[in-house]
């Protein structure tokens, strides 16, 4: 119940936010936060559209090479929930459809796609991300140096220490704020689950907070970190398609991470008031044992 409360609740209040985003835009183009990239925009997204050229039909070729798309995500779903695909088979599959779609393309008659334009709009295609790549790389390369030089787990046995001497509500708050932190560096919500919860999840039975809060914390805290995270291929990809700028998508969105802050925070905060676990808090060198 408190995982579909804070779900439908972040849901209405990210739905609010956007709807008053786009009222605001429509009736003030100018404050869009993208304003400045407008002519840029419609060049780069409607090309050809406004030079008066017929735009093609559409075609046999063009509907059986949509359904090609349509099946590329069916297979990938087949793919990763039945046979364990992930990074490395999606991509063999894309760009195997992608080729795929070149020799349909090349074979109809109207469209007649030699070999040079294909590589021209893949290569053009993988300039726009090619960016966020590096940044990943990057970012992960830090958390890489993390993990080897041990450093994530000498932050963690101190967090462990912080976290054994508060109550519940504020260790429900320190533990999200500390999953909000550990998420940049972990940022594998799997990862982040093995390396804190056999930690954390015995502190949760001291501080008198039952252990699926902790959980939902954890949960909690990695998903909004991934709103934002630059090493969010998901997040990077989007805002590279859609040509903005990360400093730009954090100036829109900080105020709607805040209010979603505020929504996690509270109703965790009222369910370990509610909790019934029992508070055991240890002296200090028994959590030392």
């Amino acid at each position: 119940a408190l995982r579909a409360f804070i779900l439908f609740a972040c849901l209405a209040a990210g739905i609010l936010f956007v709807m008053r985003y786009a009222s605001r835009v429509k009736a003030h183009p100018e404050r869009s936060i993208v304003a400045a990239q407008r002519e840029d925009n419609i060049a780069h997204f409607l090309k050809g559209v406004d030079s008066g050229a017929p735009l093609p039909d559409f075609s046999a070729t063009r509907a059986f090479i949509l359904v090609l798309f349509g099946l590329t995500f069916v297979v990938m779903l087949w793919g990763v929930i039945s046979q364990g695909w992930w990074m490395g088979e999606m991509s063999a599959l894309f760009l195997g459809m992608a080729i795929l779609t070149f020799f349909v393309a090349k074979a109809d008659a109207q469209t007649r796609m030699d070999e040079h334009t294909f590589v021209d709009t893949f290569v053009g295609g993988a300039r726009d991300l090619l960016g966020v790549a590096l940044l990943i790389g990057v970012a992960r390369g830090i958390v890489v140096i993390m993990d080897a030089g041990k450093i994530t787990d000498t932050i963690l046995n101190a967090l462990a220490g912080t976290l054994a001497g508060f109550g519940d509500v504020p260790f429900i708050n320190v533990m999200l704020a500390s999953q909000t932190f550990l998420s940049f560096v972990v940022p594998s919500s799997s990862g982040l689950a093995v390396l804190t919860m056999p930690i954390l999840a015995p502190l949760s039975d001291f501080a008198g907070v039952q252990r699926d809060l902790t959980v939902t914390a954890y949960q909690s805290a990695n998903g909004w970190v991934n709103l934002f995270n630059p090493t969010f291929a998901v997040v990077m990809g989007g805002l590279a398609i859609g040509r903005v700028g990360y400093d730009r998508w954090l100036r829109f969105v900080w105020p709607l991470l805040l209010i979603l802050a505020v929504i996690i925070s509270a109703a965790l905060s009222v369910s370990a008031v509610m909790s019934d676990a029992p508070s055991t808090s240890p002296p200090a060198a028994e959590l030392a044992n």
